[in-house]
């Protein structure tokens, strides 16, 4: 099945087909189908069909859980959500059912954020970045050049410090944090059609006159700005119609983001800095966690053990899936040196007094800063490696 913009499921006729299943029996089964290439096989229709109406029946808890991304997408970007479903099933031994609507169907973004805090949605995976607006704290992984690869990412958010000091506070948010993960760290990548900067960004002097396209993060945005870049805040679903316009010269976002959403074609380059991590969160409503059966409640917490460990697994499959698709592209790959890594840090890293306001606001004082820093510098629980 050929790939397509994450906010559409299916091509056409595949889209076609999957509104008939699930008009049929229901958007889990053509989820499901579909997932597995399964959408035109009338014996798995009716088999799936079957399945999922036993299991939904006799399960005593009925959960949505939303995504806005495609089918599949694990494969070069490493969103675990059709394991996450059948984990959760499974811990519950059926007892709970998940219906699963990927690609964007209930929101995305902050929008689907926005869901979770209501309740309107069970669960959702959420960036950390669109995740801000509604838990601000989980924003101080945007400080530069302290976690920004995704071995410090694991080690810092499943750490003791962590989980006392940013997790209740997610939670006084309406939110239940699942498991955070990483789909690899941002980069900086220039448009292929771009005639600003040099065709490979290797120095931090390299971003003069260089529109990089942001979310509308100020932490982002402030990034590019000490390196000597322009920030343009782009809403995300007009990110790539704007890059091809000209509207920014470069962008941020990690390998996976560029196989996932559409941008394969028009990256002409990417530096593999590692600044900041792009990272992630399975969240559900704390409230309705909260009510759950407390051996449910276990059962869910291991269900999301067992995704986030496949996840790390995943990781580097994906990413050399995306990299490889894109080199053959045309793509080039540029993995800076030690001195143009110390030149980044330089100009834009953690260690600047521009970032000691950022610093108190999300962690409540650069000595708490300091004591996150050190708990993503210690080895965690998981082995994390970000490209093979």
């Amino acid at each position: 099945m050929r790939r397509v913009s994450s906010q559409s499921p299916l091509a056409h006729p595949e889209r076609r087909r999957f509104m008939q299943v699930a008009k049929a029996h229901g958007f889990t089964t053509a989820v499901l189908l579909a997932s597995k290439g399964l959408l035109w096989s009338d014996q798995a229709v009716a088999q799936t069909a079957a399945d999922e109406a036993a299991r939904q029946k006799a399960a005593s808890v009925s959960m949505i859980l939303a995504t806005e991304y495609k089918l599949g997408s694990y494969k070069g970007y490493p969103i675990m959500q059709e394991a996450f479903k059948e984990n959760l099933q499974n811990a519950t031994k059926g007892a709970l059912y998940v219906r699963l609507y990927p690609a964007g169907q209930l929101g995305a973004g902050p929008a689907l954020a926005q869901k979770v805090q209501a309740g309107t949605v069970h669960a959702a995976a959420v960036s950390l970045s669109n995740f801000s607006p509604f838990a601000p704290v989980v924003d101080v992984i945007n400080i530069p050049f302290w976690c920004g690869d995704s071995q410090r990412f694991s080690n810092l958010t499943s750490s003791s410090v962590w989980n006392n000091e940013i997790t209740p506070k997610v939670n006084a948010r309406g939110y239940k944090p699942v498991f955070y993960y990483s789909v690899g760290p941002r980069t900086i990548s220039r448009v292929r059609s771009s005639r600003t900067g040099p065709e490979i960004f290797r120095m931090p002097a390299d971003l003069t006159g260089v529109k990089v396209r942001v979310p509308a993060s100020e932490m982002l945005a402030q990034i590019y700005r000490l390196a000597g870049g322009t920030p343009t805040a782009i809403a995300w679903g007009e990110t790539p119609a704007a890059l091809k316009q000209g509207v920014a010269d470069a962008i941020d976002i990690s390998i996976g983001g560029f196989w996932a959403f559409g941008f394969m074609d028009i990256m002409g380059s990417v530096t593999l800095l590692s600044q900041v991590p792009d990272g992630q969160m399975f969240a559900a409503n704390l409230a309705w966690f909260n009510n759950l059966p407390k051996a449910m409640q276990a059962q869910f917490d291991e269900a999301g053990e067992l995704t986030l460990r496949q996840t790390w697994e995943q990781l580097p499959k994906a990413l050399g899936q995306a990299r490889s698709e894109m080199t053959a592209l045309g793509a080039k790959f540029h993995l800076p040196t030690d001195a143009e890594t110390q030149a980044w840090i330089e100009a834009c890293g953690e260690q600047r007094p521009e970032w000691a306001p950022f610093k108190v606001k999300l962690a409540e004082s650069t000595a708490r800063f300091d004591e996150l820093k050190a708990a993503a510098n210690t080895a965690g629980k998981y082995k994390v490696v970000d490209y093979l």
